[in-house]
């Protein structure tokens, strides 16, 4: 596929860039098999300042968090279960099962967001199908649902989720099905696989150096009316246009450093190590791997993992970091994001940032830790 031309704005000045934020607040910090990875909002309808954060923990399965930060309900993974990603429609939460190839549905219970109660109610069909795989032995390759996001089609209502395939470039598109029992499961609409390689202006062809057999993937994915952004780790970021049957063309909006750049698999290091010299046709914002996206009022936030910065596409692009303050840590190689533009509390009048933080220091003993972090909205997406 040939590159598309980029359809982003000019670069914001320096000098009139705001300062790098911090963090109002942090979680807890998870370490071992809860790895913490993906967050979501979910927006108490009559009691904002009752408002829940969910986060994934992969093997330690789904969190829910007070708007302080604290540790209301840990849901576990059960057997064989990995929590990759989470995202919220109306009153349930959305995550994709790494380790079962399966999309997990949980009830929200405004009732039951006061300290110490139970914020979250699986309502998974038992019978719910994989995403991808054909059969348990293909879910046992681990080719499976990865990165997630759930909206409602402004046209017709529907309840719909975007899931990515691990090792893959394939994206689903499914609907959310209420069963007879009270239970949700998903039906298929569609699906289309994004590029692995790329033409590129020079007239020679690319592909991202992968781990043989693997694919360049896609995870951090987010729904903005008709319109599904997703990012491509290896590669950047991708608009694809949704209609009620699926998928429209995808255009690739921007780029990673890293893109057209010649490397080879090193099996003795077993990295990906360079092979020639940067022809230069890569962009200038998103440092490898591409990550987590969220929007808020038309502007893109995305993670630029490899340099723990972030990205801001709006009527100008500039990227920050999250750095330490307020007795908080910095963010580092973050994963996922959620924004909510929502009034949430005198904390967090104009709406909440949360994101991943893959390196949370100090760390409880030697293990590493992760967590995520609260920003207050209008401290990194200036009014």
């Amino acid at each position: 596929m040939a590159v598309a031309a980029l359809s982003l704005l000019a670069a914001v000045p320096a000098s009139a860039a705001p300062r790098d934020p911090a963090p109002v607040l942090q979680t807890q910090a998870f370490t071992g098999d809860a790895d913490a990875d993906d967050p979501a909002i979910w927006v108490h309808p009559r009691d904002p300042e009752r408002s829940v954060v969910l986060g994934t923990l992969k093997k330690g399965g789904l969190a829910a968090f007070d708007l302080d930060g604290r540790t209301l309900q840990l849901v576990p993974a059960g057997p064989g279960g990995r929590f990759n990603n989470v995202d919220v429609v109306g009153d349930l939460a959305v995550v994709s099962d790494r380790g079962r190839d399966r999309i997990r549905v949980y009830r929200i219970d405004p009732a039951g967001s006061g300290a110490g109660a139970h914020v979250l109610r699986d309502v998974t069909d038992p019978a719910a199908a994989p995403v991808f795989s054909a059969s348990e032995s293909e879910v046992d390759e681990q080719r499976t649902a990865y990165g997630l996001a759930a909206a409602r089609d402004p046209r017709t209502g529907v309840r719909w989720v975007a899931v990515t395939r691990r090792h893959e470039t394939r994206v689903a598109l499914l609907r959310l099905a209420d069963r007879p029992d009270g239970t949700v499961g998903t039906a298929p609409i569609a699906t289309v696989d994004l590029p692995a390689a790329f033409r590129l202006p020079d007239g020679t062809t690319w592909s991202p150096c992968e781990e043989p057999g693997e694919r360049p993937q896609l995870e951090g994915s987010v729904l903005d009316g008709r319109v599904l952004y997703t990012a491509q780790e290896d590669v950047g970021i991708w608009r694809i246009p949704l209609t009620s049957a699926g998928f429209g063309r995808p255009e690739l909006i921007d780029r990673v450093r890293s893109f057209g750049v010649p490397q080879r698999w090193d099996a003795a290091t077993e990295e990906c190590v360079p092979d020639g010299p940067d022809p230069g046709f890569g962009g200038r914002w998103l440092t490898a791997d591409a990550e987590g996206l969220a929007l808020a009022n038309g502007t893109l936030f995305s993670s630029s993992q490899g340099d723990s910065r972030f990205v801001v596409y709006g009527k100008r692009v500039r990227d920050l970091r999250i750095v330490a303050g307020r007795g908080t840590d910095s963010v580092e190689h973050s994963d996922g994001s959620a924004i909510s533009t929502a009034y949430l509390g005198r904390r967090f009048p104009h709406g909440l940032l949360v994101v991943h933080d893959g390196e949370r220091h100090p760390s409880p003993g030697d293990e590493p830790a992760t967590g995520f972090a609260f920003l207050r909205l209008e401290d990194v997406l200036p009014r």
